[in-house]
């Protein structure tokens, strides 16, 4: 192991993101909310320009052509029973109704239309009135549309997608041309291995703020013995040049509602900056770390004007909590931690990677049951809904941009690149949760463009926000040209899967050996964020091979045997199974249905591997946090309480 002194970085102070914000929309006093999911009109356009030489967002959809029901939020591919929906590529155009009341209109409301994810550009009208265009997937876009709507009567919304992937889009792809009976057929190629799943992905909604509103908060935490320190920023919209004065009273309020600090404060260039000193504060805490894991806080801003009082509301969740690193080490409110959890996908059957808020509930009770405290969002933001619960619940997440399998370097790509972090920064920088940006997985780092490329990525994130920054590099150490420029590194391999298949005797020597490696290269932590094989569950072969549930937790020992070795040397600070579930991927020789690397199936059962994992996990939180293990670890076998002259005596 490479000894060297320590060096710390801490992050505590406030930094101001981006000029507008993306608030999750919420009720308030002063807000109101709906969603326009439900059942959409339909179309898919094998002309991506017919729509618009046609003007189909001028008039209903049913109009200019036939119509299918589609729900949102969903992925289109899989809902019909249609080969050409599922493989489409190109332009589909969805259209729904809805009323706003006059209501709205005469209490001088601002009204917002607010998507949460469309993949992957997405043009919207209201009442055949362009009012936004956006590129990247996963991602959270909004305008204020008052000035285009009919209030009191029926109103129409318009959008249209675009699932093609090229060279220059976040995550890239590219068009290949194929011949067939019919013709000449349009297909997307793309190397990363999961689904390019397309639609409206997340809810829809509508809501409503005042003239002048709260447009962003920005929130960081810092500790001081026993009092915790809110630092908050928050940002107006809506200001006009007048006299007016506004006023701003920030109050911090406990899991019970009561206010345990406050202050007020006066408008400054159009925001307010101000701390808030909280006595005896409750940390965040993540999972199996200390019995109440994920508090959360919310602070209450309460813009108010002299000329009109009350203006505008909004309640922030806040934990308070410190993230600290050094060359060996990662640090929770000034505890080192252990990460022990997965890779995942957003992904189901049917819904693709439509939000299905029972299926959230669900995986989370089966993050919890397993013992897992973290995850990575691979490899794209995940929705709110899902982060929300990991604030909730105590669980650290390493928050990923859409940049997977890069291979391309360009002045055009990079700025994309840039903006898909920007956009996710200034949407997540608020969660407790997130304890690390993830700036790609797997990129082409072995090119000597990725040097100065993922510099100026890296420098761009250290901008805007304080987190260490790593990504999932899949090159080996010396021939890569990233990793200099992370925080902390993470390093994704398949020993006994894709390389040496079946040779599980080579795990132990090759993980470790690799893992010292880079941390020799870089006197940097680092994660092992991917390793595993595919399993058919219920496949049981035995002595273990390739496929069976025996392989896949033969592979896996093996691992654990190279991480605990690894422990002992400090560096190493996490390990990641890839996948928590099978998902579906592009059809390949290689994919029997999709990706079976899955501790779980699909639709959420435990393979055989997963009740050896949960024993590890717990065993690690016994261990590492002397947290008490479960009762239901293991299943009784016999009541065995003494050996006597070589006889069992129960």
């Amino acid at each position: 192991m490479l000894k060297s002194a320590i060096w710390v970085i801490s992050i505590y102070s406030i930094n101001v993101c981006l000029s507008q914000g993306i608030l999750y929309p919420q009720d308030s006093e002063t807000r109101q909310v709906r969603k326009i999911d439900g059942i959409w009109h339909f179309r898919v356009s094998n002309d991506s320009l017919l729509g618009f030489r046609q003007r189909w967002y001028s008039e209903p959809l049913s109009k200019s052509g036939s119509v299918i029901p589609m729900p949102v939020p969903s992925s289109y591919n899989d809902i019909t029973v249609e080969k050409n929906i599922r493989e489409h590529v190109g332009l589909v155009w969805y259209e729904r109704t809805f009323y706003v009341p006059d209501t709205w209109r005469k209490q001088a409301y601002r009204v917002w239309l607010r998507f949460g994810s469309v993949h992957y550009i997405a043009q919207v009208w209201v009442n055949g009135q362009k009012v936004m265009y956006h590129e990247i997937g996963h991602l959270p876009f909004q305008r204020e549309i008052t000035s285009v709507l009919h209030f009191g009567a029926e109103n129409r919304v318009t959008v249209a997608v675009d699932n093609t992937l090229t060279s220059s889009t976040v995550p890239q792809g590219y068009v290949d041309k194929i011949h067939t009976m019919d013709g000449v057929k349009t297909v997307q190629r793309y190397s990363f291995d999961f689904f390019n799943y397309a639609g409206i992905h997340r809810s829809v909604h509508l809501y409503t703020t005042p003239q002048i509103y709260i447009d962003d908060i920005t929130v960081e935490t810092d500790i001081s013995g026993t009092t915790g320190i809110v630092y908050y920023n928050v940002s107006l919209g809506g200001l006009q040049s007048s006299n007016d004065e506004i006023s701003c009273r920030v109050d911090l309020l406990d899991s019970d509602g009561v206010s345990v600090a406050h202050n007020t404060v006066v408008d400054n260039d159009n925001g307010f900056i101000g701390k808030l000193d909280v006595p005896d504060a409750k940390l965040w805490w993540p999972y199996l770390v200390d019995p109440n894991p994920g508090y959360l806080y919310k602070l209450e801003v309460r813009l108010s004007s002299a000329q009109w009082g009350l203006e505008d509301v909004y309640r922030l969740p806040v934990g308070i909590r410190t993230i600290h690193w050094t060359n060996v080490s990662l640090l929770i409110n000034d505890k080192p931690v252990y990460l022990r959890g997965f890779g995942r996908h957003e992904d189901s059957d049917i819904r693709g990677k439509g939000l299905d808020m029972a299926l959230v509930t669900k995986d989370y009770n089966l993050l919890k049951w397993i013992g897992a405290n973290s995850y990575r969002t691979s490899h794209y933001p995940y929705a709110e809904e899902i982060m929300d619960f990991a604030d909730e619940q105590g669980i650290m997440i390493i928050d990923e941009c859409p940049s997977v399998d890069t291979d391309k370097f360009s002045p055009e790509l990079l700025k994309k690149h840039k903006d898909s972090l920007t956009e996710l920064i200034q949407r997540d920088k608020n969660r407790p949760s997130v304890i690390m940006w993830s700036v790609a997985n797997e990129p082409r780092t072995q090119y000597k463009e990725a040097d100065g490329y993922f510099k100026s990525i890296v420098d761009h994130v250290k901008s805007l926000d304080n987190r260490p920054i790593t990504a999932a590099i899949a090159q080996g150490a010396d021939y890569e040209n990233a990793g200099k420029h992370m925080d902390i590194i993470g390093f994704n391999r398949y020993n006994g899967w894709y390389t040496d298949p079946g040779k599980t005797e080579i795990i132990q020597l090759n993980v470790e050996a690799e893992a010292e490696q880079w941390h020799k290269k870089h006197n940097k932590p680092v994660i092992l964020m991917e390793y595993g094989a595919d399993t058919m569950i219920g496949l049981h072969l035995y002595p273990q091979y390739i496929w069976s549930e025996e392989y896949q937790i033969e592979l896996l020992s093996e691992h654990f045997k190279a991480f605990d070795n690894l422990r002992k040397k400090d560096f190493f600070i996490g390990e990641m199974i890839w996948n928590f579930a099978d998902f579906k991927t592009d059809q390949s020789t290689t994919r029997v249905g999709g990706n079976r690397k899955g501790i779980f199936t699909r639709d959420r059962q435990p393979k055989s591997a997963a009740y050896h994992v949960r024993k590890r996990y717990f065993q690690l939180a016994f261990e590492i946090d002397n947290y008490d293990l479960p009762d239901d670890l293991t299943k009784y076998t016999a009541s065995i309480s003494t050996i006597h002259n070589n006889r069992i005596e129960l």
